[in-house]
């Protein structure tokens, strides 16, 4: 009975699986709303759960796991997300997606007749050097993708500024137009030069 429970259960999670979708480059303003906002288009986001950094000294939501509430729904996004540039929250940073794996998923449930076994390495055992130089390989690896993300949101910072910059400017130019429409500025020019301008 034991057996049949966790299998029941280890099949509704694999259901979940393939109805969920994993961003990535996820900007760090990107907060549960905001995915909610964005995927909503492509059917109903039924949860999201932002995978944390434990690698990193600050806390970022660079990705996340978004169940939607079909399998159909979830490969839309992957297809729409993989072929046009996708942003969110108005930050210059592509959106990546492609389908969820069960290594994805913190606490899921342990697939039926699996077993895994782990032990600690004495200094003499052959494969302690392999660990060791797997260890240091890590956190290189992990020193140089915090060096790449500094730089990364360094950029998306001054480019988020430009943006901010020239709708900034488009709005004041904007403000002007209307203003010289609305208290006869431009009707007055109009005459002065002979020119006709539309009243709509």
């Amino acid at each position: 009975m034991g057996s049949s429970a966790a299998q029941a259960d280890y099949a509704a999670f694999e259901e979940k699986v393939k109805r969920t979708v994993y961003l990535d480059n996820l900007s760090p303003k990107v907060t549960e709303a905001v995915v909610k906002m964005a995927l909503n288009q492509f059917g109903t986001v039924k949860s999201v759960q932002f995978i944390q950094n434990y690698m990193e000294p600050r806390n970022i939501p660079q990705f996340a796991l978004v169940e939607m509430e079909n399998s159909r729904q979830a490969k839309a996004v992957v297809s729409e997300i993989s072929q046009f540039p996708f942003m969110m929250s108005g930050m210059p940073r592509p959106v990546r997606a492609r389908p969820a794996e069960v290594e994805m998923f913190d606490g899921h449930p342990i697939k039926p007749g699996r077993r895994i076994q782990c032990r600690w390495l004495e200094a003499s055992d052959p494969d302690f050097k392999i660990a060791t130089e797997i260890k240091r390989l890590t956190w290189k690896h992990a020193a140089e993708v915090a060096f790449l993300l500094k730089q990364q949101l360094q950029e998306e910072e001054k480019l988020a500024r430009q943006q901010q910059d020239k709708l900034k400017g488009h709005h004041k130019k904007y403000e002007m137009i209307d203003s010289i429409m609305t208290d006869g500025t431009a009707r007055r020019l109009a005459r002065r030069y002979n020119m006709h301008i539309a009243e709509d």
